[in-house]
C-alpha cells in the first residue's frame, strides 16, 4: 500500500506508480473472503487517486477510430463515464484473452450505467500498423467497443505503458484509478468498476449518455455462403480423391470440399457455440488447425479452448479435450475433457514407434500457454519411457515462459506463441511456426530436442527481431509467422511469413528461407493479406493457401508457379437459380480458333463491385474437346477458351459470383452468361469478345 499521492505527479509517473500498487492490491483482495471487506479496500484505493490532479492527455487528433461515427474525446464524450483504455495488438495472444474478459465485463455493466471500453491498438508489428488491417483484426475478433489506432504509440509512450496487454482505468474528469497488467482480471475489474461508479454517482460525477457506436462491418461480405477468415486447412484422400479441410474460422464451422471446391460437409453452423451432436447442431468458436487420421478430423477449436473431434463415418462432433473455457494450467496429466486448455491454434498427427509398435499422438500447438502438448490417443510410452493413458493430455515441450529459447531438454525450451505445426513422419520432426518470436523453430520427436531453423535473434529474450530478408538461419527475417507445411516431394517446408503477405520456402538442411510469392504488403488479385494456414496436395505439385484477410482459398501450381483463386461452390450455390442470365452470339472459324471473354459490369442502381471481395467466374465447357486456359479466375482475368476444328456449335457457359455494395450492405448476386458459339468458314480464329453487363 501507499501514502498520498503526490498532486504534481504526471499521469505517466501515476500509472507507473499504480502498476505496483494494484498489483500488491491484488495480493491483498485475494486475502479477504467478503465482498463488502474487497468494496471497502477499493474505495479506500479510489479515494487516495481520485484528487492526484493528474489527467491523461486526450487522444491525439488525427487518429482513425473504429466502431464509432466520430473520434471520442474524454473531454466532450467520456466526461463523466469510467473509461477502461485496453491497450492491445491484434497479434497477441494474451490480448485476445483480455478481449473475451472486456466482452463479459460490457455485459453486465453498459455504457449508460457509465462504463466505456476503449481499444487502444498499439502496433508491435509493422504490419499492424495499417488501419484497415486493424479493421479486418476488429471484424476478425468481434470487437464491438471503440477502438482508436494509436499508430505512432504516442498514448502508449505518455502513459509509460511496457506490455500487452495493459489496462488503465480512467474516472469521469480522466484521472487514472487503477492498472491492470496481462490477462485474468475479468473479477477484478468488475468490483473497481462497480465501486468506483457507485462512488463518482455519490458524488453526482457520473452521467448516463450514449456514444456514437457504429459497428464496423463495411469490409466483410453479407453472405455466409463463402468463406469468412479462414484461418487453416488440410489436405487428405478418400477413396481415390483429394479433400480439403478447411477451418472457416470467421463463420465458427469446418467446410470439407473436393479438391475443385465444391462443398461436401458443413460442419458447424455460423453462430459461436460450444456444442457436440450432428454437423447441422454442432457448434465451434473460431477453430483454427485441423488434420485428419482415418476418417476422423482433430479440430483446434481455439475460442472454446478444446480439441474436437469430427467422425466422418458417424457424422458426429464430440469433444475430447478442454473444458471451453480457457486454463492456466502448465503441465496437465488429466484426461480428455477434464484437461483445460489455453487457445490451442494448430494440430498434427504423428506416429509414435516405441519397440515397433507406432501410436498415433496428436501434437497442439498450444499459443494461449506457449507450448507443445499431446493428446495420446492410445496407451503410450512416451519419451524416457514415460507412461500415458489412451485420453491424457500433457504439456510436452515449452516452459510456459514466451522466449525464443532453444534446448536440448523439452520442458526447458522457451516458445513464442506457436501458431503452426508440420510434421515430418520419416525424419521423425515437426516444424513449428512461432509466431511471436518471428521464427521456424524444429522439434525433434524422438527427444524433445527444440532448435532453430530460420528468422528470430539467437537473444532468446529478443521478441522484435522480424522483417522481410531472404537468408539463412537467423540472418532471415519473417514477421508473425502463422502457417507451416511439409512437401514430400522436393523435401522443403513452405511457411506463411503472414504478416510479410508472403509465402516463403526453407531448405531445413541450411535453413535458407526464400520468397516465392507476395508483394510484401496486403493486396488483392493474386497475391496475399495475411495468409495463415498452408497445405500441399499429396502429389506435391499444388500449395493450398488459406488466404485469412481475403476471405478466399487460394491454388499455387508449383510446377508452373500460377496462382489462382478457388471457387468454394457450396450445394446451395449450385442449386440456386441466377439473378440474371445474359446470353450472346458470337463465331469462331471452322478450323479451329481461340475466344476471348472479358466482362464490364455496369449497375444503374446505387450498387458497385466491393473491390476488396473476390468477384470470380467459372467457365462450364460443352465437351472435352473444347479446353480453357483456367475453368475458374477473377473478373479482371480474361476468360481464354480454345476450339477445335469443326462445324458443329457449342454453348459456353459462364457463371459469374460478385459481391456489390452500396454504402451499407452488400449482396451477392450469381450472374450466368450464356455465348452460342457458331462455327463459320468466315469467321476469325481468334475471337475477343468484351461484353457489357448491365445490372439494374
Amino acid at each position: 500500500m501507499c501514502g498520498l499521492v503526490n498532486e504534481k505527479m504526471n499521469a505517466q509517473q501515476v500509472v507507473e506508480e499504480l502498476t505496483q500498487v494494484c498489483i500488491q492490491m491484488r495480493f491483498h483482495l485475494d486475502d479477504l473472503t467478503e465482498r463488502r471487506e474487497k468494496e471497502t479496500l477499493i474505495l479506500k484505493h479510489i479515494k487516495r487517486y481520485e484528487n492526484s490532479g493528474a489527467e491523461v492527455h486526450d487522444f491525439p487528433k488525427g487518429l482513425e477510430w473504429f466502431n464509432v461515427s466520430e473520434g471520442l474525446s474524454l473531454a466532450q464524450h467520456l466526461k463523466g463515464k469510467i473509461v477502461l483504455l485496453d491497450f492491445f495488438t491484434y497479434c497477441c495472444i494474451n490480448c485476445m484473452h483480455v478481449l473475451a474478459e472486456l466482452e463479459e465485463v460490457e455485459k453486465k455493466i453498459s455504457v449508460e450505467d457509465g462504463l466505456v471500453v476503449i481499444g487502444v491498438h498499439s502496433a508491435k508489428f509493422t504490419n499492424e500498423r495499417s488501419s484497415k488491417n486493424v479493421l479486418s483484426a476488429v471484424q476478425r475478433y468481434n470487437i464491438m467497443h471503440p477502438v482508436v489506432n494509436d499508430v505512432t504509440l504516442r498514448m502508449w509512450h505518455d502513459m509509460g505503458i511496457t506490455c500487452w496487454p495493459s489496462l488503465i482505468m480512467l474516472g469521469p474528469s480522466g484521472q487514472p484509478l487503477a492498472v491492470f497488467v496481462g490477462e485474468d482480471h475479468r473479477d477484478e475489474i468488475l468490483l473497481y468498476t462497480k465501486v468506483a461508479i457507485a462512488h463518482f454517482r455519490s458524488l453526482n460525477k457520473m452521467s448516463s449518455h450514449g456514444l456514437p457506436l457504429k459497428p464496423a462491418h463495411h469490409l466483410l461480405p453479407s453472405s455466409k455462403d463463402g468463406l469468412l477468415f479462414p484461418g487453416k486447412l488440410t489436405v487428405f484422400q478418400s477413396e481415390q480423391e483429394t479433400k480439403l479441410v478447411i477451418s472457416d474460422s470467421g463463420n465458427n464451422r469446418i467446410v470439407i470440399t473436393n479438391e475443385h471446391g465444391r462443398v461436401e460437409h458443413v460442419v458447424g453452423g455460423c453462430s459461436q457455440g460450444f456444442k457436440d451432436g450432428d454437423f447441422k447442431n454442432a457448434r465451434f468458436n473460431s477453430p483454427q488447425g485441423v488434420c485428419v487420421l482415418n476418417n476422423i478430423i482433430y479440430v483446434a477449436d481455439n475460442n472454446n479452448h478444446a480439441i474436437r473431434k469430427i467422425d466422418l463415418t458417424e457424422k458426429t462432433v464430440s469433444t475430447i479435450a478442454g473444458t471451453g473455457s480457457q486454463g492456466c494450467d502448465r503441465n496437465g496429466g488429466k484426461r480428455g475433457t477434464d484437461q483445460a486448455l489455453s487457445s490451442p491454434w494448430d494440430v498434427a498427427i504423428y506416429l509414435h514407434e516405441f519397440k515397433g509398435t507406432l501410436v498415433p499422438v496428436l501434437l497442439i500447438a498450444i499459443a494461449g500457454s506457449h507450448q507443445i502438448w499431446a493428446l495420446f490417443l492410445e496407451d503410450t510410452i512416451w519419451w524416457k519411457e514415460k507412461k500415458y493413458i489412451a485420453g491424457t493430455c500433457a504439456a510436452i515441450v515449452g516452459s510456459g515462459r514466451e522466449e525464443n529459447r532453444n534446448n536440448s531438454y523439452p520442458h526447458a525450451a522457451g516458445l513464442a506463441q506457436p501458431s503452426g505445426i508440420a510434421v515430418v513422419q520419416e525424419r521423425k520432426v515437426a516444424f513449428l511456426a512461432d509466431s511471436e518470436s518471428s521464427a521456424i523453430r524444429r522439434l525433434h520427436l524422438d527427444s524433445g530436442q527444440v532448435s532453430a531453423v530460420c528468422g528470430g535473434d539467437k537473444n532468446p529474450a529478443n521478441l522484435h527481431s522480424f522483417g522481410d530478408v531472404d537468408g539463412k538461419a537467423h540472418s532471415a527475417k519473417l514477421q508473425h509467422p502463422l502457417g507451416v507445411t511439409w512437401n514430400h516431394l522436393d523435401k522443403q517446408i513452405y511457411v506463411a511469413d503472414t504478416y510479410n503477405h508472403k509465402i516463403k520456402r526453407v531448405d531445413t538442411a541450411t535453413g535458407h528461407c526464400k520468397t516465392l510469392f507476395g508483394a510484401g504488403k496486403p493486396e488483392r488479385a493474386f497475391t496475399f493479406n495475411e495468409p495463415s494456414g498452408l497445405a500441399v496436395s499429396p502429389d506435391g505439385n499444388i500449395l493450398y493457401i488459406a488466404d485469412t484477410n481475403n476471405h478466399a482459398l487460394k491454388i499455387i501450381d508449383l510446377k508452373n508457379e500460377k496462382i489462382s483463386t478457388m471457387a468454394i461452390v457450396s450445394r446451395r450455390d449450385s442449386n440456386r437459380n441466377t439473378d440474371k442470365v445474359f446470353a450472346f452470339d458470337t463465331a469462331v472459324n471452322t478450323c479451329g480458333g481461340e475466344l476471348n471473354v472479358s466482362f464490364n459490369i455496369v449497375f444503374t442502381n446505387d450498387l458497385k463491385l466491393n473491390v476488396d471481395a473476390p468477384q470470380e467466374w467459372q467457365v462450364s465447357l460443352p465437351t472435352n474437346t473444347w479446353t480453357a486456359k483456367s475453368l475458374t479466375g477473377r473478373l479482371s482475368t480474361p476468360i481464354s477458351v480454345k476450339l477445335p476444328k469443326e462445324e458443329t456449335r457449342g454453348q459456353l457457359r459462364v457463371t459469374l459470383n460478385i459481391m456489390a455494395c452500396t454504402a451499407d450492405t452488400c449482396v451477392p448476386l450469381k450472374l450466368s452468361v450464356l455465348f452460342n458459339v457458331q462455327r463459320r468458314t468466315d469467321a476469325p480464329t481468334v475471337v475477343t469478345e468484351e461484353k457489357e453487363l448491365v445490372i439494374g
